[in-house]
C-alpha cells in the first residue's frame, strides 16, 4: 500500500511532522493527507506526488516509445510539478494556497511539500456531491468525509456547497485572480475545480499553478518561463490526465488564437461556475483533450454555452450570473470579458450576507468605529447564514478580533450566537472558543491576568458570565476545571459588585459539570472568602444564596421568600428540589454554619437569606448540631428588631420544625433504649430499692406478729449505719424535714443500705411522719436523739462524697 510506501520516505517533511496513513483527498495529481509537526502540534497538510503515476501505460504508443524519451517527458513533468510549489512559495495572499514546507525530493523518487490545513479539493467536493445526487441525495446536503488524524483518531468533516458558500468562494477566487493578474504579473493557464483546495476555515484558496505563466502582452523581466501552447495543448497518452491541461476548462484563447492573457482565466471561471450549478457537476464543454473536438465544438452556436441556451447547463441558474456575468465572461472575444475586479463588483455578490463576509475579510483595516457598529449589527442576520460558514468562517474571523479589547464584549455575544446556532457546537466551542478565552482572560501560567482595573476585559467578563449555562453544556468537566474555574476566579474576586454577583449567580451551572473535590476545595473556598470580606449587602445577599446551593438546594431556592434587599416577603416559585447535597455535613456544620453565626448585619434581607441557608441545613445536620449550633443562632436572628411579623413568623415556623425533629430523634433514641434494656426504670437514680428487696423476698406482707415484735425488740439508740443511711436516702430527697416516732428510736432495726426502696409503705411501718411519706403527720413524734443524729449526719457526709 502507498501508505508503507509513505514511511519509506527519508525528508525534512516525513522527519518532523507526523503523517496520517490514509489520504484525505486526491486532487489532481497529489495524494492529500493530514499531518501536525512534531515540535509545536501544528496542523497542515502534506501533499505527496508518486513518481510511478508517470510510468507508461500498458500498450499503445506508450508501449512502443522509447525509454529516453519517455525519461525527458516524465523529467517535464517533475518540473512541471515542482513549478506548483516554487510559485506557492514565492505568492503570498489570502486567496493562494499557503505554503507551509517547500517541495522536497524523497529516497524513491516521490515529491512532498506541505501547507496550510486544507478539507478537500473543489472538485472531489463535487464528485461527492455527484455521487449523493445519484443517490438521491439533495442538493445543498453536507458532504461528509471521514478522515484519519496523525495521532490515529478519527472524526467526522462536513462541507456544504450552496447558494452563499459559491458566492463566498467565487469571490475569493476572484480575489485571487486579481494578484495573480495585477501583482504577480502571471496567468494561471489550468483554472479548474482541481486547481481550488478549501481549507479548514472553509475559504478557497487558488492552487495548481504548474502552467502558470507571464502573459504575452508582459514586458516585465520575469525569471518563470512563459506558456508554451504547443506543448502543454497536445495530450500525450503516455501521460496521466492528472498531469496535463484540462481543455474542458481552456479558454479558446489558448486553443483557437494561440493568445496568452489574463482574459482566458476569466473565461475558464465561468466554465468552473457554471459547473459548480450543473448536473453532474462538469463543465459543459466536453473535448476529450482534443484540439480537434474542441475547434468543432465552437464550429456551432449550439454546441457552445450561450445565454439561449443557458449555456448549457443542466439546472436553472441564479438571474444575476444568468443574465449579467455569464455574458461577459462566457465570451468569445476577449476584449469583451470583466476582469477580476469587475467581476467582484457584479450583481453576483450584491446581498447583505456577501457583503458580510466581504466586511469580515477586511476587517482588519476597518477603524474602531466601523468594527464596532458591524458588530452590534451582525447579531441580526447570523441566522441566516448557513452552519458551515457561520462555523469555519464568521466564527474564525470574529476570534481573531478578540486581540482588540475594545470588541472583546461585541465578539463574544456574536461568538456564543453562533455556538447555539451550531448543531456542532460543543466540538467548536472546546476546539475554537476556549483557546482564545484562556489567551484573553488569564495568563499562560494559569494565574489570573493583573488584577488592574480594565473595564473593556471586565464588559467581556460579564458576556461569560451570562452565557455560563451556555459554556456548561458546551464543555466536559475537565475542560470546564482547567479553562473556564480560572475565570470564574477572576470574576468572584473583582472588585467590581456587579460582576462579583454575577459570578456569584452562576454557582448553580458550576455544581452542575464540577466533581466534589473541586467544588469543595477549589469553589467553596473563594465563594466563602467573598461572603466574610464584601460590606456590600447585595453581595452578602448573593454569597447566602450561593450556600443554599452549596447545601444542596435547587437555583431557584436561592430566591426564597425575603430575597429582595428590603428584605420583603415573596412568593416562592415553582421550585423543583435538589435530591443531593453538594458539600458534605463536616464541612456545612464546621464551614457555612460558623459564617452565618459571625454575621453583624441584621438587615431583613441577609436575615431571610440566611433562613433558607438554615433550612437547607436542617436537612443534612445532625439533631444534636441542631438543638446546640443552630437554633440558639436562629433565636437570636429571629428577635432581630428590624423584622416583621410575617418573617419573625417564618422563623418560627423553622424553629419549630427543626424542634420537632429533635425531640421526634430524641425520643425514637429512647425507645430504642428502652426495647434494648426493657427493666430498666426513668426513676433508679431516685430509687435505690423496692420494697419488696428491702423487706425480704416475700415483701412485707409476709412478715408475722412474733417476727416482727422480736425484729423491732432492739433499742432505737443502737440503730446500725447501714439503716441511718437508707433513711437519710429518703431525707436528702425531701424538700422538709421528718421526724422519727419514739417506737422506732426505742427499738433497733438493722437493715443493710441496699436493700432500701423508697417506697411509701416504708414510713408508716417504721413511724415515719407524713411530711416525707403522706399528707398526714404523727403529732407524737419526738426528734432523734443526739447519737442518732449524729449517726444520721456522719451518713449524710459518706453518701454526698459517693453520690
Amino acid at each position: 500500500m502507498f501508505s508503507s510506501a509513505l514511511k519509506s520516505f527519508t525528508s525534512n517533511i516525513s522527519t518532523n511532522y507526523s503523517i496520517a496513513p490514509n489520504p484525505t483527498s486526491i486532487a489532481g495529481a497529489w495524494k492529500v493527507y493530514d499531518g501536525k509537526k512534531k515540535s509545536t502540534g501544528k496542523a497542515v497538510s502534506i501533499f505527496v506526488f508518486e513518481r510511478k503515476t508517470l510510468d507508461p501505460h500498458s500498450g499503445g504508443f506508450g508501449a512502443r516509445s522509447s525509454s529516453s524519451s519517455t525519461r525527458k517527458l516524465q523529467e517535464e513533468v517533475i518540473a512541471r510539478v515542482k513549478k506548483e510549489s516554487n510559485l506557492l512559495a514565492r505568492l503570498r495572499h489570502p486567496s493562494i494556497l499557503e505554503l507551509a514546507e517547500p517541495i522536497e525530493d524523497t529516497r524513491s523518487g516521490g515529491l512532498m511539500f506541505a501547507t496550510e490545513p486544507v478539507t478537500a479539493s473543489l472538485a472531489g467536493l463535487l464528485r461527492d456531491k455527484d455521487d449523493q445526487e445519484r443517490a438521491g441525495g439533495v442538493a445543498g446536503r453536507p458532504s461528509r468525509y471521514v478522515v484519519e488524524e496523525a495521532d490515529g483518531s478519527k472524526r467526522r468533516r462536513e462541507l456544504e456547497i450552496d447558494e452563499l458558500e459559491i458566492q463566498k468562494g467565487l469571490l475569493q477566487v476572484a480575489q485571487g485572480l486579481e494578484f495573480l493578474h495585477e501583482s504577480a504579473g502571471l496567468v494561471h493557464g489550468n483554472l479548474t475545480p482541481e486547481a481550488i483546495y478549501i481549507n479548514a476555515k472553509s475559504d478557497w484558496k487558488i492552487a495548481g499553478l504548474a502552467f502558470a505563466g507571464p502573459p504575452d502582452s508582459s514586458d516585465s523581466q520575469s525569471n518563470i518561463p512563459s506558456i508554451s501552447l504547443s506543448e502543454v495543448l497536445y495530450h500525450d497518452p503516455r501521460l496521466p490526465k492528472t498531469v496535463q491541461l484540462d481543455m474542458d476548462y481552456t479558454s479558446p484563447d489558448f486553443v483557437m488564437d494561440s493568445n496568452v492573457s489574463s482574459a482566458a482565466d476569466m473565461f475558464s471561471l465561468g466554465l468552473l461556475m457554471l459547473a459548480l450549478y450543473n448536473s453532474p457537476h462538469a463543465s459543459p464543454l466536453k473535448t476529450n483533450s482534443n484540439i480537434s473536438t474542441y475547434k468543432k465544438i465552437y464550429s456551432s452556436s449550439t454546441s457552445v454555452p450561450t445565454s439561449s441556451n443557458n449555456f448549457l447547463s443542466s439546472r436553472p441558474l441564479p438571474k444575476d450570473l444568468l443574465t449579467a456575468v455569464l455574458p461577459r465572461l462566457i465570451t468569445r472575444r476577449p476584449g469583451q470579458r470583466m476582469n477580476a475586479r469587475e467581476f467582484q463588483q457584479s450583481q453576483f455578490f450584491d446581498n447583505i450576507l456577501v457583503s458580510s463576509i466581504r466586511f469580515l475579510d477586511s476587517l482588519p483595516a476597518k477603524n474602531p468605529n466601523e468594527k464596532s457598529q458591524f458588530m452590534r449589527g451582525l447579531p441580526n442576520i447570523l441566522t441566516q447564514f448557513p452552519k458551515a460558514v457561520l462555523d469555519k468562517k464568521v466564527l474564525f474571523a470574529l476570534l481573531e478580533e478578540m486581540k482588540d479589547r475594545d470588541l472583546v464584549a461585541l465578539v463574544l455575544q456574536n461568538v456564543f450566537k453562533i455556538i447555539k446556532l451550531l448543531p456542532s457546537g460543543r466540538r467548536a466551542f472546546t476546539e475554537k472558543v476556549i483557546p482564545k478565552l484562556r489567551e484573553t482572560f488569564v495568563s499562560p501560567g494559569g494565574r489570573s491576568a493583573p488584577t488592574e482595573r480594565d473595564s473593556a476585559k471586565e464588559a467581556g467578563l460579564v458576556v461569560i458570565l451570562e452565557n455560563m449555562a451556555l459554556i456548561g453544556e458546551s464543555c466536559s468537566g475537565k475542560e470546564f476545571k482547567d479553562d473556564i474555574l480560572p475565570i470564574l476566579h477572576i470574576g468572584l474576586e473583582s472588585h467590581t459588585h456587579s460582576i462579583v454577583d454575577k459570578s456569584l449567580g452562576c454557582l448553580s451551572t458550576v455544581l452542575a459539570v464540577l466533581d466534589f473535590s473541586t467544588i469543595k476545595n477549589e469553589v467553596f473556598p473563594v465563594v466563602a472568602s467573598v461572603f466574610s470580606k464584601t460590606s456590600s449587602l447585595g453581595i452578602k445577599i448573593r454569597g447566602l444564596q450561593a450556600f443554599v446551593v452549596l447545601c444542596g438546594g435547587s437555583a431557584e431556592d436561592r430566591e426564597a421568600p425575603g430575597d429582595a434587599l428590603d428584605g420583603a416577603v415573596q412568593q416562592p416559585k415553582n421550585i423543583k428540589p435538589s435530591n443531593s447535597a453538594v458539600l458534605d455535613k463536616y464541612t456545612v456544620q464546621e464551614k457555612i454554619v460558623p459564617l452565618l453565626k459571625a454575621m453583624k448585619t441584621k438587615e431583613p434581607a441577609v436575615m431571610m437569606a440566611a433562613l433558607a441557608v438554615f433550612r437547607q441545613v436542617g436537612k443534612m445536620a445532625d439533631t444534636d448540631f441542631l438543638a446546640m449550633e443552630c437554633l440558639p443562632i436562629l433565636w437570636a436572628f429571629s428577635l432581630g428588631p428590624l423584622l416583621n411579623l410575617q418573617q419573625f413568623q417564618e422563623y418560627m415556623e423553622l424553629i419549630k420544625s427543626l424542634s420537632s425533629k429533635i425531640e421526634n430523634e430524641q425520643i425514637r433514641k429512647l425507645r430504642e433504649l428502652s426495647a434494648a434494656s426493657p427493666s430498666a426504670n426513668s426513676n433508679d437514680l431516685m430509687n435505690v430499692g423496692s420494697t419488696d428487696t428491702f423487706f425480704g423476698s416475700n415483701g412485707a406482707g409476709d412478715v408475722g406478729e412474733n417476727d416482727f415484735e422480736r425484729l423491732t425488740a432492739t433499742s432505737a439508740k443502737s440503730l446500725s449505719k447501714e439503716f441511718a443511711a437508707c433513711v437519710l436516702l429518703v431525707i436528702a430527697d425531701s424538700t422538709t424535714s421528718f421526724q422519727y416516732s419514739n417506737a422506732v428510736v426505742q427499738q433497733q432495726h438493722v437493715l443493710p443500705a441496699d436493700s432500701y426502696s423508697a417506697s411509701p409503705a416504708f414510713g408508716p411501718q417504721f413511724g415515719i411522719t407524713k411530711q416525707f411519706c403522706g399528707p398526714q403527720t404523727n403529732a407524737s413524734a419526738e426528734r432523734w436523739d443526739e447519737q442518732g443524729l449524729a449517726l444520721l449526719r456522719s451518713t449524710s457526709i459518706i453518701i454526698k462524697q459517693n453520690d
